[in-house]
């Protein structure tokens, strides 16, 4: 039975259309995943269900009934949750004032906090965290348990329909897992659930049926046990020819050493870390979220405070973090000023800014990347998690840095650009460019770099040629085994 329908619906911001007819039909007790390009307008469609937006045309419906919610607050009514790419959390607020905002219990106009707080622990206990305290404030905690806040919270409201839209991007493979448990509880009840994810393989081990999108119209819909990923992939890119199945390079010369670190240390959690980067070398750190990934590329950076026995630096370190929103990107500013900010110099003279030579590096960047916007002077506000993604790696091929510093370089980058992505990282490897590289996801690891090391509740295993590691190895020193 068809829970919620959408027919022809439209939505243009300015002269961008974002959307241009998307029809989509979910029943209820169904998970539908919704694939596509950045900038395909999944994310559009999400927040037009969840009432952020208006749609400018079309209609939805909701049981039968027709549906067209002024703002979120009347979409929650209706029993529509939503799970952003982005985490949306209060920083300042606690665990449980966060899962609870806006249904807080409250007993004769007084809130009732303890039961707020017991609530709050069941929720994370029915997801598996429990040892994630609901009296903490939500900004002392990593990405990955604030995304399983963000989790918890949409699982606390009564919701019908579930618009989960990349919730796995900061979940280890565990808590993913854990996810899927709670997914298929949910569909038990008759929940219907509109997943998003760049993942095929997480959509197949999830989903049963499928939309595709592109370029704001709805191409392809049906069972996902009826195609296989390449002919999800045609449906994504349309006439585009796909990338190749594998970005990984072909093998390089040794390059002088440009980075050597010895004993390196940032406690709590890195507490020992050794290696040696070479020009023209992609390395790559793999390891279970927590284990101190990325707290050992801060460091390096200067972002957290650090000892070691010795570390040699020949050259200029660009940095690029996995958290674009907080700390990649100046969301409020333009597509021109957040690829430029970094080298003003190439684009000004006697301290005054060249306006036109500013917009014209920022669009040679977007070409390269395939940054989907109007021009340079749209704010990264606007755009889509993806295109913001390519945004801040534009940033960092500006600087044009000597050694780059990548956390998860394809965090929220689509399968058909991913490649793109990692095929210009092997160019600028091959350039000359050093290149150290975090990433969860193995494939892209073992696609690309050329020697991994892997850390391990703190420690850096050695690091060893590509042939000398498999999936299976990996994740056998990553769970705590010898290198």
């Amino acid at each position: 039975m068809t829970l919620l329908k959408l027919h022809a619906i439209e939505k243009r911001f300015g002269p961008t259309i974002a959307l241009d007819g998307v029809d989509l039909e979910v029943a209820a007790g169904e998970v539908h995943a919704v694939i596509g390009e950045n900038g395909a307008g999944k994310s559009t469609l999400m927040n037009i269900l969840s009432g952020a937006f208006a749609s400018d045309r079309g209609e939805m419906s909701l049981d039968g009934i027709p549906y067209a919610p002024i703002d979120p607050a009347e979409a929650r009514r209706a029993g529509i949750a939503h799970i952003h790419q982005e985490l949306a959390l209060c920083p300042h607020l606690s665990v449980a004032e966060n899962m609870l905002l806006g249904t807080e219990p409250s007993a004769f106009g007084w809130l009732d906090r303890q039961t707020m707080f017991e609530r709050a622990a069941a929720l994370l206990r029915e997801f598996g965290r429990a040892e994630i305290d609901p009296h903490v404030r939500t900004s002392n905690l990593s990405l990955a348990d604030q995304q399983v806040v963000e989790i918890c919270r949409a699982l606390a409201r009564d919701a019908r329909v579930m618009l989960m839209d990349e919730p796995t991007s900061s979940l280890q493979r565990s808590n993913v897992e854990r996810l899927f448990r709670m997914i298929q509880k949910l569909r038990d009840r008759g929940i219907a659930i509109i997943y998003i994810s760049h993942f095929l393989e997480e959509v197949r081990e999830i989903a049963e049926r499928f939309t595709v999108l592109r370029d704001g119209k709805s191409v392809a819909t049906g069972a996902l046990s009826g195609v296989t990923d390449a002919e999800l992939i045609s449906f994504m890119v349309g006439g585009r020819p796909s990338p190749a199945a594998s970005p990984r390079p072909l093998p390089r010369g040794e390059g002088s050493v440009v980075l050597e670190v010895e004993n390196l240390a940032a406690p709590p959690r890195v507490h020992s870390a050794s290696f040696v980067l070479r020009r023209g070398e992609i390395l790559g750190i793999a390891g279970l979220i927590g284990s101190g990934r990325t707290e050992l590329i801060r460091a390096l950076f200067g972002l957290q405070r650090a000892t070691a026995t010795r570390i040699r630096l020949h050259g200029s370190f660009g940095y690029l973090s996995e958290d674009r929103k907080r700390e990649g990107l100046a969301l409020a500013l333009s597509i021109a000023d957040n690829i430029t900010m970094s080298r003003l110099s190439t684009c000004a003279r006697a301290g005054w800014l060249n306006l036109r030579q500013q917009a014209a590096q920022a669009r040679d960047a977007m070409q390269r990347l395939r940054v989907k916007a109007a021009g340079p002077e749209i704010k990264v506000a606007r755009l889509s998690g993806g295109n913001q993604q390519k945004v801040a790696l534009g940033r960092l091929l500006h600087q044009d840095p000597d050694i780059l510093l990548l956390d998860e370089p394809a965090r929220g980058i689509d399968i058909a650009t991913r490649q793109d992505v990692f095929a210009e990282i092997a160019q600028l490897a091959a350039s000359g460019k050093a290149i150290l590289m975090v990433s969860s996801y193995l494939p892209e690891l073992l696609g690309v770099c050329d020697r991994i090391a892997v850390m391990s509740r703190g420690r850096l295993s050695p690091a060893r040629p590509i042939s000398e590691w498999t999936a299976d190895s990996i994740m056998e020193v990553a769970i705590g085994g010898s290198a």
